[in-house]
């Protein structure tokens, strides 16, 4: 964990196309977190700490809250699968996806808008499942929180 005041937190980067996330600690410090492709679940990230604030270079970009959410969700549909509610939504877009790529088209914004609201919507369900479970990294309030 890491002490460095005045820095506005959380913060939302992406580092060789991972979602990193920075928080703040319960004692006032900055803990990072990185998403496990494995189990959709965050891995303590705090070596990245000072490399994606300070550091920089060509692997790391900072995002929005919502582009957060978007490449979270793209990388838990792609990597995971499994039963439940959840992953119903996750193939539901990935059959959108699927057919946008047969067709060699953009999506409508109609389609853009019902992807976005089912990745916002599975990233809550995903967090809360993994909070469940006791994911300290987990928290679905970033999907609800406004950007």
């Amino acid at each position: 964990m890491t002490q460095l005041r005045g820095l506005a937190l959380p913060r939302f980067f992406t580092y060789y196309d991972s979602p990193v996330k920075l928080v703040e600690t319960s004692d006032g410090g900055v803990a990072g977190w990185r998403l496990s492709p494995d189990t959709g679940g965050w891995r303590p990230a705090n070596n990245l700490i000072d490399k994606v604030l300070f550091v920089g270079g060509d692997e790391i970009h900072e995002v929005s809250r919502d582009e957060f959410v978007w490449h979270t969700e793209q990388d838990r549909g792609h990597y995971l699968r499994g039963e439940g509610p959840v992953y119903a939504l996750y193939e539901t877009v990935r059959a959108i996806e699927e057919t946008l790529r047969q067709e060699r088209r953009y999506p409508t914004p109609h389609e853009q808008a019902l992807i976005k609201g089912i990745r916002r919507r599975t990233f809550v369900m995903f967090e809360e499942q993994l909070q469940r479970a006791g994911d300290p990294g987990a928290d679905p309030t970033i999907a609800t929180t406004a950007s």
